[in-house]
């Protein structure tokens, strides 16, 4: 990846952040409430986080392709998170990681700095189109809404994340909202991300699911899933669950580059179009998903079609009924089929 300097467009990237099933986002909480009573060291990886010293508590994270959704997509939807995409031979990485481990420290929670390697995590660097780095995004509720490329100077990259966090106070997205949250929160039994606790599950299948999820079990959260929706049909929690579960469990087994190159020519194969739309859909870009399988249906007919109507579908089910984009592909789905 070359260095470059520029600004982003600002793009919906939650992953899977229509339907929360709380296990990733306490597991985090857990592993936090442990570094802070265990005052853990930070990683020995010579990266540029160990310039900068011991980083502040939960305000600078190193996060993982498995991690990215708790400690990222997730968070962001009670305090704006700074994500900085480096690696260990980017020496320009070298400049603006510490600034930024700085800031974070100056900030006491304002923001939280998501640390990722790209190295490591070739698929977050693809998700996010990342062509150089550093690569600086801000994103705020689940939405990539800035970004900048190259080093920039302190002085400016403290102006930027001052026009971050006025955007995410308009959003509602801030420590101060947080803090709010939190207060009715605690009143009512929620956690402080304000996100159901998962004690507040009774026992029984969903409680089983979640621990199945919070485990990165997929395949046994499907299977407790399968389970209820077998004995309780109509019961749209488990569907809704059953379809997110199904998506992380595809994506899991997907080469990114082999399928986006299949897909660009095999335009009208759903076999290739739909694996797209999943990774399409988990880096929180729903309405290309969407529209990747309408295309699909208004291009093909018979099984073919049917192949990427039924799969439409099953996204749809991750989705509340009232989602306005759900409503929106669903009409058109209507109006190409009938």
């Amino acid at each position: 990846m070359r260095q470059d300097r520029g600004m982003q467009q600002p793009r919906d990237f939650s992953l899977y952040g229509a339907v929360d099933l709380g296990a990733r986002q306490a597991a985090a909480q857990r592993r936090q409430q442990v570094a802070r009573s265990t005052g853990a060291a930070p990683d020995s990886s010579g990266s540029p986080r160990d310039a900068a010293g011991d980083s502040s508590g939960d305000f600078v994270i190193d996060v993982t392709e498995q991690t990215f959704n708790q400690d990222v997509a997730l968070r962001s939807r009670t305090v704006p998170v700074i994500v900085d995409l480096w690696a260990e031979w980017c020496e320009p990485c070298k400049q603006l990681s510490p600034v930024l481990e700085k800031l974070a420290q100056e900030a006491g929670g304002a923001w939280v700095l998501a640390r990722i390697d790209v190295d490591a995590n070739p698929r977050l660097a693809q998700a996010f189109q990342a062509q150089s780095i550093p690569m600086v995004v801000a994103i705020i509720g689940g939405q990539m809404v800035d970004a900048f490329l190259g080093a920039m100077p302190e002085a400016q990259v403290r102006q930027w994340l001052t026009q971050v966090l006025e955007v995410a106070d308009q959003l509602g997205v801030s420590a101060a909202a947080a803090a709010d949250a939190r207060g009715g929160a605690d009143a009512s039994g929620l956690d402080g991300e304000g996100d159901e606790d998962e004690d507040d599950l009774p026992p029984g299948p969903l409680r089983d699911a979640r621990d199945a999820m919070e485990r990165g079990d997929f395949d046994a959260a499907a299977a407790v899933l399968e389970k209820t929706l077998a004995d309780v049909p109509g019961d749209t929690l488990a569907k809704s669950w059953l379809a997110q579960v199904n998506v992380m469990r595809r994506v899991n087994d997907y080469d990114v580059t082999t399928i986006t190159r299949e897909a660009a020519q095999r335009p009208n194969d759903p076999a290739v179009q739909i694996k797209v739309a999943d990774l399409e859909l988990a880096t929180g870009r729903k309405e290309e998903a969407f529209a990747r399988l309408l295309g699909v249906i208004k291009r093909t007919s018979g099984d073919d079609r049917n192949t990427a109507r039924l799969h439409l579908l099953e996204l749809f089910e991750i989705f509340p009924p009232g989602d306005p984009e759900v409503k929106a592909a669903r009409q058109r789905l209507s109006s190409l089929l009938f």
